[in-house]
């Protein structure tokens, strides 16, 4: 299902690796322009059920007119409290593809692009007090530049961060184009845009909380997922993934999994196959894709 909204990534392998039982209950956790959830729910039978959150307004106007689909216009951190108020305690699969919708890339005035020239905004929740234009214009030099370098891998971190804040001292720094400006003279001209990328993607994790909120989430779906359920989930940059990766090894973020008293591990997850990326072919029709990477668990 390709919508001017968004090209879903990966879209028939993430469906396949939920191994869909026709009478489940299934939850899409990133809505978007309804690619995935619709996959879905064309694999259910009429008993099925699919939750969808999505906390992007923009995304709520894309609601799929089917009995068994409800969304939820809630980030998906709040996963199990929100199925909870359904009545719905462990589900059979959970699909989530963690990237910037092409819509949100799409429209200048989001903020999320370096092709426009917008305010600094990069909220998915239009209702977060906190927006781009306030980490630039009041976070530390330190915490920019750790940002930057955690959140983007700016290897010049100090250096960009040092700029912005000589910068703003003068006068706020308030549009995107203001922040290219600033920037661009510190990366070689073959690289400008992907250095001005990763800062982008920085700032936007920032706003967003995307790593808090992504091992939040991860961490309920070991309550919610059924036994034999799956986990089925897209990630785009490299703090995402090894997170999903370690979870689904280890059932934790950090540090040895956990051990009962005959030394066996005890994780919630099995990894199902191998990591998964876009064929040439889905590159070729949708440039986005090229850095998605799918992996899949199974609850023991």
């Amino acid at each position: 299902m390709k919508t001017n909204y968004h090209i879903p990534v990966l879209l028939k392998e993430s469906v396949d690796g939920l191994n869909i039982f026709p009478d489940g209950i299934y939850v899409d956790v990133t809505f978007g322009g309804g690619g995935h959830s619709a996959e879905i729910l064309s694999r259910l039978g009429e008993n099925g059920r699919l939750f969808a959150f999505d906390q992007d307004q923009d995304a709520q106007q894309n609601v799929l007119d089917d009995s068994r689909f409800q969304l939820i216009p809630e980030n998906f951190k709040f996963i199990k409290r929100f199925l909870r108020l359904e009545g719905v305690k462990q589900v059979d699969g959970i699909l989530g593809d963690f990237g910037v919708s092409s819509h949100q890339f799409n429209v200048g005035e989001r903020g999320f692009s370096i092709r426009y020239d917008s305010v600094l905004d990069m909220r998915m929740d239009q209702k977060s007090a906190l927006n781009a234009s306030e980490v630039i214009n009041t976070y530390s030099e330190e915490r920019l530049a750790q940002i930057f370098w955690q959140y983007g891998e700016i290897k010049m971190s100090r250096k960009l961060a040092k700029a912005i804040v000589e910068t703003r001292n003068s006068e706020p720094i308030e549009s995107t184009k203001a922040l290219n400006d600033l920037l661009i003279p510190f990366f070689p001209p073959t690289k400008v845009n992907k250095f001005l990328a990763q800062i982008y993607q920085a700032i936007r994790i920032e706003v967003n909380q995307e790593i808090e909120v992504l091992k939040d989430f991860l961490a309920q779906t070991a309550e919610l997922i059924k036994p034999g359920g799956r986990i089925s989930l897209i990630s785009y940059h490299s703090l995402e993934d090894r997170l999903v990766k370690r979870f689904i090894r280890d059932g934790k973020f950090s540090g040895q999994p956990e051990k009962d008293f005959y030394g066996n591990f005890l994780v919630p997850f099995r990894k199902v196959g191998k990591m998964i990326t876009p064929s040439e072919m889905e590159i070729a029709e949708n440039n986005r894709a090229r850095s998605a990477k799918l992996r899949i668990g199974e609850k023991l």
